[in-house]
C-alpha cells in the first residue's frame, strides 16, 4: 500500500483488529483505537470529546485512516422487521454510532490529515444502506443510518478535495464477514459469501489501494465495485 502511517477507529473489533494486523505486515505505521481500550487509545464515538482527545493524541499525520464500526444489533435489541417496532431510542444509538459517529471522526481527524499527496479517509457502511437496492425493507435503523453515512462521507469527500486535491474519503461495504455483529443473521448468507475477519481485511485493503481520484465520495464493495445510493 502507498499509505505510511494509518490509524484505525474500532481496533478491538473484528474487522478492525485484523485491520490492524495486516496493515502492520505491510510494515505500515498503525495506531489502533477502541471504546474498549484505555489512555491515549480510548475513543468513543458517542463522545465527541474522547474524539478530540484521541486525534490530538496522534503523532505523524495519517495518510490513511479507516472507522470499522458499526451497530445492528445489541443484547437486548435486534433490527427492527417491520414499522412497528420502531424505537426512538434505538434510532439515536443507531444513528450515533452508524453515522453521527463517522462523521465525528471525520469533523477532528481530516484535518490533521497531509494537505498533499494521496490520502484516504474510509468508514465502513452497508449494502443495505443503499437505498435503490433496498428491496426487502426491514433493519429500519441500520439501513437509515447507513445510509446517511453515505451521505456525510459524499459531503466530507467534496470540501475535503478543496483542502487536498488528491484526497480520497469513502465508504465502504466489506460484505458479511464472521463476527459477532453478523452472527446471528450467518445462516441466510450463501456459500463462500461468509468472510472471516482477515480475509476482509486484506479485501478491503485491496480495495483502498486501487482507489482513484474521481472515487471519492463514493460506495464501494469488497470487490471494489461501486454500489449505487
Amino acid at each position: 500500500m502507498s499509505a505510511s502511517h494509518a490509524v484505525v477507529i474500532g481496533a478491538s473489533g473484528g474487522i478492525g483488529a485484523a485491520l490492524v494486523e495486516a496493515l502492520g505486515d505491510e510494515d505500515i505505521a498503525v495506531r489502533g483505537f477502541a471504546r474498549s481500550f484505555v489512555g491515549a487509545d480510548h475513543i468513543d464515538l458517542e463522545d465527541e470529546a474522547s474524539i478530540v482527545a484521541a486525534a490530538a493524541s496522534l503523532g505523524a499525520a495519517p495518510d490513511l485512516v479507516i472507522v470499522a464500526t458499526g451497530l445492528l444489533h445489541d443484547d437486548a435489541q435486534g433490527p427492527e422487521k417491520s414499522i412497528a417496532q420502531l424505537d426512538p431510542a434505538w434510532l439515536h444509538r443507531q444513528f450515533a454510532v452508524n453515522a453521527i459517529g463517522p462523521a465525528l471522526v471525520a469533523k477532528h481527524f481530516l484535518p490533521l490529515m497531509p494537505r498533499t499527496g494521496r490520502t484516504v479517509f474510509a468508514a465502513l457502511s452497508a449494502r443495505v444502506g443503499s437505498i435503490s437496492d433496498n428491496r426487502l425493507g426491514g433493519w429500519y435503523g441500520y439501513r437509515a443510518s447507513k445510509a446517511a453515512l453515505n451521505q456525510l462521507v459524499r459531503t466530507a469527500a467534496i470540501e475535503e478535495k478543496r483542502r487536498n486535491d488528491r484526497s480520497i474519503v469513502v465508504a465502504l461495504h466489506p460484505g458479511t464477514v464472521d463476527t459477532a455483529l453478523s452472527k446471528p443473521f450467518q445462516g441466510n448468507v450463501q456459500a463462500g459469501r461468509l468472510f472471516d475477519t482477515g480475509r476482509a481485511a486484506v479485501q478491503l485493503l485491496d480495495v483502498i489501494d486501487g482507489l482513484r481520484l474521481i472515487d471519492s465520495g463514493k460506495l464501494f464493495d469488497w470487490e471494489g465495485k461501486e454500489v449505487s445510493p
